[in-house]
């Protein structure tokens, strides 16, 4: 009788072990889809998106949704993967689209205009902030599936909470 208690006592506290890791390992992958999927937190900082975003660093909402369903478009905040270095990631503003004509100049190195043509599956990014940005001037056209997110909410600092502007 006695050893029959000893089972059925370590069957409950093996049960609830399962359905407590049950629990766990489902809210652990709806974290993993909705951050990897849906929308995630992204801290921004530098000086290349000044005035938009602060040079200490803002906390934004980043949508990846829009990338996958091709809504993205002109004056929209993105988070790119750096094609120069893919461990770093970009917040940059798209300023064309494929079959778009830009007309740039990099002020550090030329006072001449030049003019580029936006290829197919690709958008010209540049910081909001011409004098200290590497974006399309330097690298070129950015490839679509870079684009790992729309910025569309700024999270921190608390003055500036609420939905980015265009």
């Amino acid at each position: 009788m006695r050893f029959s208690g000893y089972i059925a006592q370590w069957r409950s506290a093996a049960k609830e072990a399962l359905d407590r890791t049950g629990i766990t390992v489902n809210f652990l992958c709806w974290l993993h889809f909705t951050s990897n999927y849906l929308c995630s937190p992204v801290h921004a900082y530098g000086v290349s998106m000044l005035p938009t975003l602060n040079v200490t660093g803002d906390i934004l909402l980043a949508d990846h949704l829009s990338p996958l369903l091709g809504n993205v478009g002109h004056g929209d905040l993105v988070l790119v993967r750096s094609p120069l270095n893919p461990k770093i990631r970009l917040t940059k503003r798209v300023v064309a689209v494929e079959g778009d004509t830009v007309t740039y100049f990099d002020p550090l190195h030329s006072e001449a205009s030049q003019v580029a043509v936006v290829p197919k599956g690709h958008v010209w990014i540049q910081g909001d902030n011409i004098y200290a940005s590497r974006d399309s001037r330097h690298f070129g056209p950015v490839p679509y599936g870079l684009i790992e997110g729309k910025v569309f909410f700024r999270v921190w600092p608390p003055s500036s909470f609420g939905l980015l502007d265009q």
